[in-house]
Order: C-alpha cells, then structure tokens, then sequence
C-alpha cells in the first residue's frame, strides 16, 4: 500500500506510520484522532450505507454533523463490509499493510467475521491490535454492551460524584470513551517501542472502565487498607479544604482549590481575615477537613460580595490557585487560550473556515498537525482502493454494486 507523503518540510511524529480504524462513535476512533493529529495515516473505515453512528449525534450545521469534524479530522474515510466474506481480501490487505489496527466492536465480533487478532498474529506479526471494548475481551461481562455512562457508575467513580442531596451524578460529556483513547493511544505507543526492538506486535486490550479506575488510584488503595470508601461532597474535595466552586456578586463564579498551608493562608489573607489562619478549627489540612462546613461557608460568604474580575485579581495577587468557570464563549475570547493557540482554524470543503481544538500534547520539534476534517463517507474509496491497493476502475465499481464499498 503506497501512502502519499507528508508535504516537505512538514515532520511529524508519526508520518511514516500506517493505521487500520474499524469500529465506531468514540473511545476506539479517539485513539485513532490522537495519532493522526501527529501524523499518522489513518484510514477510517464505515459500513456502505451505515456510516458511524457519530455522524447522527448533534450538534449539525445544515446536516452536517460538526462532532465528526473533529473525531474524524486527518482520517482517510473509506468505505467496506468487513462483515462480508467478498470484502475479506481486501480486508486482509489493508491489515497487512498497517502497523496499527483499532477495533472497538463488542468482543467476537471480528473472532465471527474470521479476522481474529490471535489467529493472525502469525500471518502478520509486526501488527499491533488496539482491542477497545466496555468489559474488556474476557471476563464474565465481556459480551454485555458499554458505553462511557456506564463504565463511570461500574468503576465507582460516580459513587462520590455528586450532592449529598441528590445522590451520584456522571459527567455531562462521555469521559470514559476519551480517557480510554487516550489509554489505548499511549498503549499503541507503547507496544510500538517493543515492536522496534523484538520486530513483533502484540494486542492492546482496553476495557472502558478500567482507565477510569486507574485515575481514581487513591480510592481503591484506601479502601484496600482502611475499609472506607470516598463520600459524596459535591464540588468539595475530601482531602483538599476549602475547595469548591463558589458563585460571585455578578453572576459568575470562581473555583478554588487550597491544596496546600501557604495557598490556604494566601486566601485567608486576601478576604482580609487573618484569624482564619490563627483560628483553632482552621491550623492544619486535617482540621479544616473536619469543620470543612465551617470555611466553606466563609469563603462562600466573602465570594458572593465579590465582582469576579476584581476577586481574581486579589486571589492572585496573594498566589492563591483560582479560576473563573468559563463558559465555551470565554473560551473562546481568552487571551491565554490564543496565545497557546490551543484553538485551530481550519478549512473545511463543506463548512469552509471551522474551529476546533488544536493537537495536544505541543511538541517542540514535530508539533501535530490538523491537515483537514472529517470526511463525509466514502471520500477516499477511490484514492485508497485505486491508487493504494491498485485496484482497477472495473473493479471498484463491482464492489460498490455489490454494496461491499
């Protein structure tokens, strides 16, 4: 399979590296994105006719679905059955010809469609295998469903996210599905470096919820040596007091964390009551998580007498950790945010100028890059089947009569 360059002059990270996406929506085809905004070729593939399901989530422009724009932005999208045993050939060939294929069906799925990772490890060695899934490949829940909700509430994170009043919550947006991306890309990585030095692959098996429970480490450790469990405090922090997100005089509000002595003393001094420093209750962390109730209601009280932009400047000035919450439009207009150019504009065939956010991490010398957005479907069967895999006119258009392409 013959890839077309980079432009020259325009290194990357991963330019030279070759990856096979199947599957749909979120966790697997963000593992997908991270690499391709660093280079590599991605070849996105739908079923004809039954494009990912991410093209009917909101929000859509005229029809076009913007959340696509980005999840897909850098990927060839192509069209295939894998599913049909007249696409198998094919299929073959293009997992062959990749370094990095990503799958997220529900697990047997491609063991069914006779393209299982363990039979043909033999025939293509080098391939590295990003299994992503709800449960994981094995396990007694391994063929139930999963989404990102889900994974949330199973791996206990939201057992103490939430109000006392109201019970737990999960997030507003679905975290799982991007953190196990992110895991499933840094394993990809990982596995490559092993491959450079044994010249095999190996299979990457990412469980939704699995990410998750590693990000919460300190809660299972507790609970593994103390018996105990972490409580529902709504934006407080049990560990960290005060801590909170706490509503000003102009409508707004101001998060603030003291996670240490000398920030908690900054924030007393700059509501200008030192006797919260030299108050019995308030000494130490492990006092002021005891009558965490206590100050919060001060530093609530003094918050809400305050206008937002002045506050931040006095919690500043005296180094204490705050932030306004932001809305999406101050996002936008923040001189921080343009500065690290952490919001790109590109231009799209469909929409024309669109912004989205940039490629993350930044790397000094091969920095990502966004070469374009998302496809619609099928745009790149002709580049990809013809000029990629060689394959005649007369017999890519037998393939689309079939509804194989």
């Amino acid at each position: 399979m013959v890839i077309n360059p980079e432009p020259a002059g325009d290194e990357t990270s991963l330019g030279d590296l070759k990856v096979l996406e199947l599957g749909s929506m979120l966790a697997g085809p963000f593992v997908g994105s991270l690499l391709g905004d660093f280079g590599a070729r991605v070849l996105k593939v739908e079923k004809p006719g039954k494009p990912d399901a991410l093209r009917e989530w909101p929000p859509h422009k005229q029809d076009v679905p913007l959340w696509w724009k980005t999840m897909a932005r850098n990927k060839h999208a192509i069209t295939l059955d894998i599913s049909r045993i007249e696409a198998r050939d094919i299929a073959l060939r293009l997992i062959g010809e990749s370094d990095i294929v990503i799958e997220n069906f529900r697990p047997g799925t491609l063991e069914r469609w006779g393209l299982s990772p363990a039979e043909l490890r033999e025939r293509f060695p080098r391939v590295i295998w990003v299994r992503v899934s709800g449960w994981g490949q094995d396990g007694p829940k391994s063929g139930e469903g999963g989404y990102a909700t889900i994974a949330e509430a199973f791996s206990g994170l939201s057992s103490f996210t939430g109000h006392p009043d109201k019970g737990p919550m999960v997030s507003a947006f679905p975290l799982g599905d991007y953190l196990a991306g992110v895991f499933g890309a840094f394993g990809a990585l990982a596995a490559l470096h092993h491959r450079e030095k044994t010249g095999r692959g190996q299979i990457i098996d990412v469980a939704l919820y699995e990410p998750i429970l590693r990000i919460i480490e300190s809660v299972v450790v507790r609970y593994d040596q103390t018996g105990r469990g972490k409580p529902l405090l709504g934006n407080q922090m049990e560990e960290d007091v005060p801590r909170n997100v706490y509503a000003t005089a102009d409508g707004n509000a101001i998060a603030i964390s003291c996670g240490s002595q000398a920030i908690y003393e900054g924030l007393a001094t700059a509501m200008g009551r030192p006797d919260l420093i030299t108050d019995p209750r308030f000494l130490s962390m492990s006092l002021r998580v005891e009558h965490r109730d206590a100050i919060d209601a001060e530093v609530a009280a003094w918050m809400a007498a305050q206008e937002t932009e002045p506050a931040l400047e006095r919690l500043r000035a005296h180094r204490v950790v705050a932030g306004k919450v932001n809305r999406i439009e101050d996002v936008f207009a923040d001189a921080h945010v343009a500065a690290r150019k952490a919001i790109e504009t590109i231009v799209d065939d469909q929409l024309g100028p669109i912004r989205m956010p940039a490629p993350s991490p930044k790397l000094s010398d091969t920095p990502g890059r966004i070469r374009w957005a998302g496809q619609v479907s099928g745009a790149a069967n002709d580049e990809v089947f013809g000029e990629w895999l060689g394959m005649s006119r007369a017999e890519i258009d037998a393939l689309r009569q079939q509804k194989v392409i």
